[in-house]
């Protein structure tokens, strides 16, 4: 089973940008892309398999639900088929935010399927480029509670009164975000930086980081402010300031940052229950053998290689089958990888 590779399902935001198109070394007019979602199991943005260079190719056109029915363990680990069947435990996207995303939170597990019977998302994020002054919002830099969260956070006049044991000058008004930059953890963006963000952390992309973003397989989001920006409809965009509140961590952590040993060839990024990340730095060739019952996700982040057999670039994404994962590569390029 040679690796697959997927139509990435390009998304128009209000804060997207213009790089993602000529990072991934393809034409379109569409306006604003924030996301390109690479490798999806979303019901409505399934990824559906194109052309691998192969000669009939019985797979393509094949949605990556159906090939996970067709293929089961083969394809993706006979452990991860077991606890997911044929749902696609990952989300991966390159995102690029021309204007700051709004401030919000995602639930755990728990929450997400009391409220929307689905699993939580927590996510992670490594930088691939930024703007001088580049900003990402990543945790809480003061310690609050939930009845401080709310003050800061509400658009409600009525809650934002100062009381014993509130934050310091609340929010006078939707529109006011230095207040809640007093609470948020600011990080300056770099290449290379590298984000961990559970689910429950508040956290933001700022304008001018290009990333990629490696996720559970969820789309909830709890919007907690939007700099009053409005949708294509001219209605302020949707907020979430009470569903935020239960799932909010409100600990304060040394630090939000996540280090990692740039100088190996590989270099583990992440490793917690919903994915394993590693970094891989190709020079001419190299076999990487992750030893687990899972599938492989290869995101390309510079440079083209051949990976079992199956060429691969820039901006390309492709999923390695869980019987066939241990990575042939020949090239130079530098890639970031997913298993279970």
């Amino acid at each position: 089973m040679k690796p697959y590779k997927f139509e990435p399902y390009l998304k128009t935001t209000i804060w997207g940008g213009y790089q993602i198109a000529p990072f991934k070394g393809i034409y379109t007019a569409q306006p604003n892309i924030g996301e390109s979602w690479e490798i999806s199991g979303v019901p409505g943005h399934e990824s559906v398999a194109i052309n691998r260079g192969l000669v009939d190719d019985v797979d393509e056109g094949l949605t990556l639900t159906q090939l996970i029915d067709k293929y089961k363990g083969l394809l993706v680990g006979q452990k991860v088929y077991k606890k997911f069947g044929n749902k696609f435990p990952l989300l991966v996207k390159f995102i690029d935010s021309r204007q700051d995303l709004s401030v919000q939170v995602h639930p755990d597990d728990k929450l997400a399927m009391e409220r929307h019977g689905c699993a939580g998302k927590t996510e992670m994020w490594y930088v691939i480029k930024s703007d001088v002054g580049s900003k990402i919002y990543a945790g809480l830099k003061k310690s609050i509670t939930p009845e401080d969260y709310e003050r800061l956070a509400s658009p409600d006049p009525s809650k934002r009164r100062e009381e014993k044991g509130a934050a310091e000058n609340p929010l006078s008004s939707e529109g006011d975000w230095g207040r809640l930059q007093d609470v948020l953890a600011i990080h300056e963006a770099h290449e290379g930086d590298l984000f961990f963000l559970p689910a429950g952390r508040l956290h933001a992309i700022g304008a001018g980081n290009f990333l990629a973003e490696i996720q559970q397989t969820s789309d909830i989001t709890y919007r907690v402010y939007d700099f009053g920006r409005k949708d294509a409809h001219g209605n302020p965009r949707e907020l979430h300031i009470e569903q935020a509140k239960a799932a909010i961590d409100y600990r304060v952590w040394p630090e939000y940052r996540t280090s990692y040993d740039s100088t190996k060839p590989t270099s583990q990024l992440i490793n917690c229950p919903y994915f394993v990340v590693h970094r891989v730095v190709v020079q001419v060739a190299q076999q990487v053998d992750f030893h687990c019952d899972s599938f492989v996700i290869v995101m390309c982040l510079w440079g083209e290689a051949n990976i079992n057999g199956i060429s691969i670039r820039q901006g390309e994404t492709i999923l390695v089958p869980a019987c066939e994962n241990v990575l042939y590569i020949f090239g130079n390029a530098t890639f970031l990888t997913a298993t279970m």
